[in-house]
């Protein structure tokens, strides 16, 4: 084998292994979950029975989903959450739908009394999702909903 052909030889496998090293970098990156077909209720309580809010959404990831937390809050406070607040934020319900998504819903009821307390008005619902490889997804403004007396 002249030295030509060899050098050649190594040039391509040293470019081939660096591809396929660049290949397992790529793949072992974490993607970030995403939230989708996300639905926001709220119902006022009657006099026979308790109001409640309702945010469900679809959470998936490729390496599967740990959680989703979850802040309602009033437009007219205007309060600008932060992805480190909704750390400490409560729960969803998260439900395994496959290897890669879960349906999660957070749920809330309210008496008369404390309806009555609520801001009137719009209301939007900020959610932080977690996978199980630490990917996270911020999203301020997931959904909206409004109360109305």
């Amino acid at each position: 084998m002249s030295k030509r052909t060899l050098f050649f030889s190594l040039i391509g496998a040293v470019a081939l292994g660096g591809v396929t090293a660049g290949g397992f970098a790529l793949a072992s990156t974490p993607t970030k979950p995403t939230l989708e077909n996300g639905s926001a209720t709220y119902t006022a309580p009657s006099a026979g029975s308790a109001g409640s809010f309702t945010y469900t959404t679809d959470v998936s990831d490729d390496s599967g989903v740990r959680g989703l937390k979850v802040l309602v809050w009033p437009a007219s406070s205007k309060l600008d959450p932060k992805e480190a607040e909704l750390r400490s934020a409560e729960s969803a319900t998260c439900r395994r739908t496959s290897d890669e998504t879960s349906r999660c819903t957070y749920m809330l009821k309210a008496t008369q009394r404390e309806a009555a307390e609520l801001d009137k008005g719009t209301w939007y619902v900020s959610a932080l999702a977690t996978a199980q490889d630490g990917g996270t997804t911020f999203v301020p403004r997931a959904a909206s909903f409004d109360v109305a007396r």
